[in-house]
């Protein structure tokens, strides 16, 4: 098995992982995912093929790396100042950004080439990340807030089965939906 790290390495390695990534998202763009081969990613990154399958293993986990960087999250979820519209605003883009075609192409490759899981979970810790922040923004106003557990096994979790297992149109009304039930679940009944 490869070594694939999660955290970004430092030095040469680094240099490496960024000059494949990049030649992987250029020949992409110019030729189609299906004309990619180890071979021509090595020759426009500027390093040799054993370097790629020493690092990565095979296409399937190189690509599975790629997709894993590009569903990283480039922002903060939004502040509106109230938990149920940053989750609704949140869990909207969300959804539209897995939904997207270019976002089932990279849920695909990163779980394709995956045998360890360890791509998953790096994609769920995203996530993740972003529950926790808009939660702890929540707590700071003083709202009554779910666990951070609670919102991905209730908003993102239904998301995610959704498009890698149903896939159809979802939209923000679905993860609006989502959002409702798991807030509603907070109040007491009454």
């Amino acid at each position: 098995m490869s070594p694939r790290p999660m955290t970004r390495p430092g030095g040469r390695s680094a240099r490496v992982q960024e000059s494949v990534h990049a030649a992987v998202r250029a020949l992409e763009a110019e030729q189609g995912r299906d004309a990619l081969t180890v071979p021509l990613i090595a020759a426009r990154a500027g390093v040799t093929p054993s370097t790629v399958y020493r690092r990565w293993g095979d296409l399937q986990e190189l690509l599975s790396d790629v997709a894993v960087e590009r569903l990283r999250p480039e922002t903060e979820p939004a502040d509106h100042g109230a938990l149920r519209t940053d989750l609704e605003a949140w869990a909207e883009q969300f959804l539209e950004e897995m939904s997207s075609p270019p976002g089932r192409a990279y849920i695909r490759d990163a779980l394709a080439g995956d045998p360890d899981g360890s791509h998953a979970g790096q994609c769920s810790a995203y996530a993740a990340e972003q529950v926790d922040l808009i939660l702890a923004r929540a707590a700071d106003r003083g709202e009554q807030a779910p666990d951070a557990e609670v919102v991905m096994d209730h908003i993102v979790a239904p998301m995610m089965y959704r498009l890698v297992f149903r896939p159809g149109p979802l939209d923000a009304s679905y993860a609006h939906g989502l959002v409702e039930a798991t807030l509603s679940s907070l109040m007491p009944p009454g």
